[in-house]
């Protein structure tokens, strides 16, 4: 388990700006699972690190690495391997 020090995360809310290039459907209206802990929820209630290169999200039960977006100059590179799953209800 990672440890980190403060509150220098922002609310998944922020999700919905840099993931839209990537989901047809909003992001922070999706429900995902962390493959870690096992917590189910929104993903409106994750914490977002903006300041690393790219984008990191954590789970807000355990802080393990959910997501990560990056821009490189070939493109962006998601790496969604903390998630079990993700499911919009539409």
């Amino acid at each position: 388990m990672s440890t980190l020090q403060g509150n220098d995360f922002e609310d998944g809310n922020v999700l919905g700006g840099p993931f839209a290039e990537i989901f047809v459907h909003d992001l922070t209206a999706a429900t995902g699972q962390c493959r870690f802990c096992g917590l189910d929820g929104p993903m409106a209630a994750v914490h977002v690190y903006t300041r690393a290169p790219g984008v990191v999200v954590r789970c807000p039960g355990c802080q393990e690495v959910l997501l990560r977006l990056v821009s490189t100059p070939r493109g962006l590179e998601l790496d969604a391997s903390g998630l079990s799953h993700l499911s919009w209800k539409l």
